[in-house]
C-alpha cells in the first residue's frame, strides 16, 4: 500500500502567507514581519512548491487569492491563533489579580466584546473590573485611584498618556433627516464639558452659524438614538456610526472637524503587571485589526 509523505508547513511560512493575503502587498507584508520583499516572495514560492498549488493570482496591479489560497487562509488563521495563544500562555509573565479598567462608552463598539472575551480566556488569572462611562466621570475616578487605567479621549486629561487609536470626527445626521443650512441648526450633545459638544459649538460660532441644543443625552447610545430619530445633528467619532446614522450631507457646508485620539491614561510609575499585560494585549489586538482592514494595496 502506498503511503503519502506528510507535508509539514512551517509556522513562519504560514505567517508570511497570512500577512500577504490580508495586506494584498508583498512589500507591506514584509514590513509587518521584518522581511524584504524578496524574502517574502521566496517564502511564498516555497509554500506553493511544498503544496504543489498556487495560492495567489498575480498581475502587475492586483494580487488575489486562488481558491486553494482561500482555503489555506482559513486554516492558517486558525493555526496561527492557536500557536500564538499557546506561546503567549507559556511565556507571558504569570500576571494575576484585580485590574480596574475605565472605558469610554464609545470606544471600539464593534470590537470590544471580542477583545475582552479573548483576554479573559488568555489570562484567566487576571480579574477584570470594567466601568463604562463618559470620560467626564472616568477621569475623576482615575484621579481618586479608583481605576488602574482609563481609555478615553486624549483631550479629557492633561496628564501623560499613550495614544491608542485615532479616527475622524464627523457631523452626524439621521438617515433621511432634512436640515436647512440657513436655519438654526439643532444639536444633539452630551453634557458640558464634553469635548465633542465644545468642538461643535465653537466650530459653528467661528463661522457665525446659528445653533441651538435640542437634546442633551447621558450616553453615546442616547445621542445615537436622538440623531436616528431626526432630532438634530451631532459630532461623533466615525467608529460609532451605525444603522440609521450617516455623515451629514455636504450641502449643509458644516465646518471641518479634527482627528480624534483615544488614549490610555495610567500611572506608569506604579508597578502593576496585570495592567501592563492588558495594555500590551490591547495594542496588539488593535494593530492586528488595522492590518486586517487594510484596503486596496498592491504588491
Amino acid at each position: 500500500m502506498l503511503h503519502m509523505i506528510p507535508i509539514d508547513l512551517d509556522i513562519n511560512m504560514l505567517r508570511c502567507f497570512k500577512e500577504v493575503a490580508e495586506t494584498k502587498s508583498f512589500t507591506r507584508a514584509g514590513n509587518n514581519i521584518g522581511l524584504t520583499q524578496a524574502g517574502v516572495s521566496t517564502k511564498i514560492r516555497r509554500l506553493e512548491e511544498r503544496l504543489d498549488a498556487k495560492v495567489f493570482n498575480r498581475t502587475s496591479k492586483k494580487l488575489s487569492l486562488t481558491h486553494e489560497g482561500e482555503v489555506l487562509l482559513i486554516h492558517a488563521q486558525r493555526i496561527l491563533a492557536a500557536h500564538d495563544e499557546a506561546v503567549s500562555r507559556l511565556t507571558t509573565p504569570k500576571a494575576s489579580g484585580l485590574l480596574r479598567v475605565g472605558l469610554i462608552d464609545y470606544v471600539l463598539p464593534e470590537l470590544l466584546p471580542g477583545i475582552l472575551s479573548k483576554f479573559k480566556k488568555r489570562y484567566p488569572n487576571i480579574y477584570l473590573e470594567v466601568q463604562m462611562d463618559l470620560g467626564t466621570d472616568l477621569i475623576p475616578a482615575f484621579e481618586k485611584k479608583e481605576l488602574d487605567l482609563v481609555v478615553a479621549g486624549k483631550d479629557m486629561y492633561q496628564g501623560s498618556c499613550r495614544v491608542l487609536i485615532q479616527e475622524p470626527l464627523v457631523w452626524t445626521a439621521g438617515k433621511g433627516a432634512e436640515f436647512d443650512m440657513h436655519e438654526t441648526l439643532p444639536l444633539v450633545v452630551l453634557p458640558s464639558p464634553c469635548h465633542f459638544r465644545k468642538l461643535a459649538t465653537e466650530a459653528l460660532e467661528q463661522e457665525n452659524r446659528k445653533w441651538k441644543i435640542v437634546f442633551t443625552g447621558t450616553s453615546i447610545s442616547s445621542i445615537q438614538t436622538a440623531v436616528q430619530a431626526g432630532m438634530g445633528l451631532s459630532v461623533l467619532p466615525m467608529g460609532v456610526l451605525k444603522d440609521g446614522l450617516s455623515k451629514a450631507p455636504s450641502k449643509l457646508a458644516l465646518p471641518e472637524l479634527p482627528i480624534f485620539s483615544i488614549a490610555i491614561f495610567t500611572d506608569e510609575q506604579k508597578k502593576h503587571d496585570a495592567r501592563d499585560v492588558f495594555i500590551r494585549y490591547l495594542e496588539s489586538e488593535l494593530s492586528n485589526q488595522a492590518r486586517s482592514s487594510s484596503s486596496k494595496l498592491y504588491p
